[in-house]
């Protein structure tokens, strides 16, 4: 039997959550709701999700503490997190993404938008089928036990952040502009703006402390890893 991907929707408007639910259980996937954190953290305490599906707001703590405390807690850092935000403005959709969410949705959404996010978020958390070990300048990253460590320290990532610096470490000294990255990294970028690998990016530098000097931004071209820097 096929896997159905588990999707925690953490929603406070029943008609909302449950017309969510409905379309996700069409297309295979098993939705749980919870109509605020604590019911939210009750579930992954239970039962780890494949996705969640945050609102931003949410009654007693927003989706926006929940996610960077999800994002703080080593068991739940590498669930994809998806904000649903009823605001369209940039600033908002960039505070939800430095909080840790991987993408955001914004309301009113259709349900192809919907499950496409989705579905793109499960296959970059989904494990590449390489098996490679590599090591640049003191960065090292294993694809098959999801590790990376900085002169031998530890350093922790969250799925989207690692499958960008795996893809920089393949193809180190190259030049990669946004619209490449969306394409090889987030694999479905019709409804992701650019603006989000800057956000990733900038994460990614943070998460790696002093290895972040190795992601050089290169002016009007886009990105780049070097062991130069």
């Amino acid at each position: 039997m096929k896997h159905q991907p588990r999707v925690l929707i953490v929603e406070d408007e029943p008609p909302i959550a449950e017309l969510i639910a409905v379309n996700l259980r069409h297309n295979g996937f098993q939705p749980v709701w919870a109509e605020d954190g604590v019911a939210a953290q009750r579930e992954l305490d239970a039962v780890l999700p494949d996705a969640i599906l945050l609102d931003w707001m949410l009654p007693g703590e927003s989706g926006i503490v929940l996610a960077r405390r999800w994002r703080a807690d080593a068991r739940t850092r590498g669930v994809p997190i998806l904000m649903l935000t009823a605001r369209g403005d940039e600033p908002d959709k960039v505070t939800g993404l430095d909080a840790g969410a991987d993408d955001y949705i914004t309301k009113p959404f259709s349900t192809q938008e919907m499950l496409a996010r989705i579905r793109a978020v499960l296959r970059r958390r989904a494990p590449e089928q390489v098996k490679d070990r590599i090591e640049i300048a003191g960065l090292m990253l294993d694809a098959a036990t999801h590790r990376v460590s900085w002169q031998d320290q530890p350093v922790k990532l969250g799925p989207t952040e690692f499958r960008l610096l795996h893809f920089f470490m393949k193809h180190a000294e190259r030049v990669h502009s946004r619209a490449q990255l969306l394409d090889k990294v987030w694999g479905d970028h019709v409804f992701i703006e650019e603006r989000t690998v800057d956000v990733h990016v900038k994460r990614l530098r943070e998460s790696l402390g002093e290895a972040g000097a190795m992601i050089e931004t290169v002016r009007g071209a886009g990105y780049r890893l070097t062991a130069q820097a």
